[in-house]
């Protein structure tokens, strides 16, 4: 018996021992580090290492083998595996690249105009070809701490951080995706340094460059790009079966939000090939490197990404390199989209005038939008497969017009992204036998040295779950500096308490001055998770030698929030209270110019609003006071201005009242409002809702009223107000806030 399960241990191991391994270097001999290697049969991507060194485990059979290298020609291999690994070392060329005969005139276009033209009409056909897709995703990231400043030498020396340590990570996760916007991912080993960040592939392999925007950055194939970018036609090459357009991307200016680099276009797919581009964020330089491939010859996927990260902030210069290579593709085309042998011939108006006018004659009859959406789901796949010749411009007109349907149709139109990641239970408890036998890239000897650290750094943590060490408080508790710089602690399970910085300031009505906060905060347990802060805060003005605060309870939770403040304290004139404390401390200070005009009031302010739901809320506010009026009473300034006569007075600018003062007296305001944000989208990571900043203008009309003889008020007036606000991105680089509000007095007394 026992030489029986022996023997098929010794069998089951030889077959899964088996595959494809070797090395991929230039003509010189030179390694080819990253080399991406797709095995078409399975739809499984992987790269060499630094060392240009790739095994692949395969089951016994035959397989073609593309191995691909920006910049070389690509090479195909048909390899047969019986038992055992087949040793294939594989020698790259230079790629030979064919230029058009193009002559550009003075003032002609360059021809890279009209191939990128093409692929962003395209794009949006890309995002809607498949219904859905899964994939394995395997991630590795290597980190070096190359330099930092000698001041914090003593702190990184003591966590055992030692310049040109490689810290790494990895991971393996099984991605689904189905159209048009719900990402899945299990993440089911992890292997780090402790360290959870750079996990997940999210950002890099459900991030699209056929959409509008990547990471914040604009994509080469955004329907906006040529007014991002300017491009250069750099010759076409043979892949395979395949011509391929080199296309040099030329930001029109520079900025975080654009990159830099060469985009390989498949002519008549007009697909992404592979992308060799970098961008800066915030002087951080990030160069990637994406490699696609035909999955079934139907939809071209990427199959590796590299990113490489590098930078210097403060004195601390790092490096990270980041490697995502997909495998195990299983892709699901979209029927109403799909064209045999996917290849369309896009014909390009601009140039091709006189096609484009008979296809448009053609096929006028059919361009007729239907009134029923399986009707337009039936004329869009005749139009697409009709003689295979559309325009660029009714191909976006009609994906545009389908996108629109397919949201009518969709029970959550205004969620525009649905992402659940989940973590194995086992994930980080997988030993170095299970990573050698599943990683695609093989490990180079300075990345094995690095999990030597990796492994100790596992142990030690081990044997702290297990108690063998104690364990480390995670806050320092309260430390006397604390009542000036401030800090938080938690003194319960869902309580805690805040003691806010020491805010001092300058103005000319109070001179210098401190404002000293508090806060308690707990969490009810009850449905909606509901919120008490407790604020109490202090002021002193040196100058006035007058102390003032009020105290602040708020209660709020999803749907509603109630908030009562009273006491005695400064406030603008202008209620919005435009101008920041700190501003105007430098102004008055440095410029002898006092901006913000105060008065004093005693007070007691009560507000509520209530979500009705995420589009609508309704709000009252009811405020009782007595105001004052305030004085300067210093002209102290750190710089005297010979040319400016001091100080103006502290009052308000009328152009229709030459005096704006006012004696001392009460008033009870209350008002009424409702506020609507119409097209409000959301995005949804593991079940939870998240409001996309900007997505609509919000619209508010409120009514406010002065209540004459009551509790002492001496106002009386009837207000309405409309008003929108909204954020939105003006021209290649600015954003715009805009803030708009009318309104009348229907009557004063």
């Amino acid at each position: 018996m026992l030489w029986l399960t022996l023997l098929f241990a010794f069998s089951f191991a030889a077959v899964q021992a088996a595959g494809v391994r070797g090395r991929v270097s230039d003509e010189n001999g030179a390694p080819l580090a990253y080399t991406t290697i797709f095995v078409k049969q399975t739809g499984s991507g992987t790269t060499t290492n630094e060392n240009g060194n790739y095994e692949i485990n395969l089951l016994p059979g035959s397989y073609e083998i593309v191995y691909q290298f920006l910049g070389y020609e690509t090479v195909v291999k048909q390899i047969e595996i019986t038992t055992g690994y087949v040793e294939v070392d594989v020698v790259l060329k230079t790629q030979a690249t064919m230029l058009e005969t193009v002559t550009i005139k003075s003032g002609s276009e360059d021809p890279a105009y009209t191939i990128m033209r093409k692929a962003i009409a395209k794009a949006k056909y890309h995002t809607q070809q498949l219904d859905e897709y899964t994939a394995r995703v395997y991630i590795k990231g290597a980190g070096q701490l190359k330099d930092y400043p000698w001041l914090a030498k003593k702190a990184i020396e003591k966590e055992g951080i030692k310049k040109g340590q490689v810290f790494l990570t990895e991971s393996i996760s099984e991605i689904k995706y189905t159209r048009p916007n719900t990402f899945s991912e299990n993440v089911i080993s992890i292997r780090s340094d402790g360290k959870d960040n750079n996990t997940s592939p999210n950002p890099y392999i459900f991030g699209s460059f056929y959409e509008s925007e990547v990471a914040e950055t604009i994509s080469p194939l955004s329907p906006k790009a040529f007014s991002y970018y300017r491009f250069e036609y750099m010759g076409t090459f043979k892949d395979r079966n395949y011509e391929v357009s080199r296309i040099k991307v030329i930001p029109r200016s520079k900025g975080d939000d654009v990159v830099q680099g060469v985009i390989y276009i498949v002519e008549d797919w007009w697909s992404i090939h592979s992308m060799d581009i970098y961008t800066t964020k915030l002087g951080i330089r990030v160069n990637i490197k994406a490699v696609y491939a035909p999955i079934e010859d139907k939809a071209w996927m990427p199959v590796s990404h590299r990113f490489k990260a590098e930078g210097k902030i403060f004195g601390f210069e790092f490096e990270y390199n980041y490697l995502a290579t997909v495998s195990d593709y299983k892709i699901k085309l979209n029927p109403e989209l799909f064209v045999e042998t996917d290849k369309m011939e896009v014909i390009d108006e601009k140039i091709e005038k006189e096609e484009a006018q008979r296809i448009e004659e053609k096929f006028s009859a059919i361009a007729k939008k239907p009134t029923k959406q399986d009707d337009q789901a039936k004329q869009l796949q005749e139009r697409l497969s009709s003689g295979k010749e559309i325009t660029r411009k009714e191909l976006k007109t009609i994906i545009k017009d389908y996108e629109k349907a397919e949201i009518k149709q969709q029970k959550e139109p205004e969620v525009i992204s649905n992402t659940n990641v989940k973590i194995d239970s086992g994930a980080f408890k997988k030993d170095s036998s299970y990573w050698a036998a599943v990683r695609p890239v093989p490990l180079t000897k300075l990345e094995i040295s690095g999990y030597e650290k990796i492994d100790s750094m596992a142990v030690v943590a081990r044997k702290k779950e297990e108690g063998d060490t104690l364990k480390a408080s995670k806050h320092k508790g309260f430390q006397p500096w604390d009542l000036l710089i401030g800090d938080s602690y938690k003194i319960a399970k869902h309580s805690n308490f805040k003691i806010h910085f020491l805010m001092p300031g300058f103005n000319t009505v109070e001179g210098w001055n401190f404002v000293y906060k508090v806060s308690f905060g707990t969490i009810l347990q009850d449905t909606n998770k509901t919120r008490i802060t407790i604020t109490p805060a202090f002021r002193y003005a040196f100058s006035r030698k007058v102390a003032s605060g009020y105290l602040n309870f708020s209660l709020y939770n999803k749907k509603d929030r109630l908030e009562v403040q009273g006491g005695k304290y400064i406030k603008q004139y202008n209620a919005d209270e435009p101008i920041l404390p700190i501003v105007n401390d430098f102004t008055t200070l440095l410029m002898e110019k006092n901006l913000m005009k105060l008065y004093e009031r005693e007070y007691i302010d009560l507000s509520y609003q209530r979500k009705l739901n995420p589009y609508l809320s309704v709000g009252t506010s009811w405020t009782w006071m007595k105001r004052r009026e305030l004085f300067n009473t210093t002209d102290y300034k750190w710089v005297d201005r010979d040319k400016i006569e001091g100080y103006t007075p502290n009052a308000p600018v009328n152009d229709e009242l030459d005096d704006t003062s006012f004696p001392e007296h009460k008033a009870l305001v209350g008002s009424v409002s409702i506020t609507a944000r119409p097209w409000l989208k959301y995005t949804i990571r593991n079940n939870r809702k998240t409001e996309v900043q900007n997505s609509s203008p919000t619209f508010r009309l409120e009514y406010r009223k002065g209540f004459n003889n009551a509790l002492g008020s001496a106002v009386n007036f009837d207000q309405i107000e409309l008003g929108i606000k909204h954020r939105f991105r003006v021209g290649v680089r600015g954003n715009a806030d805009f803030y708009l509000r009318a309104g009348t007095f229907l009557q004063t007394g």
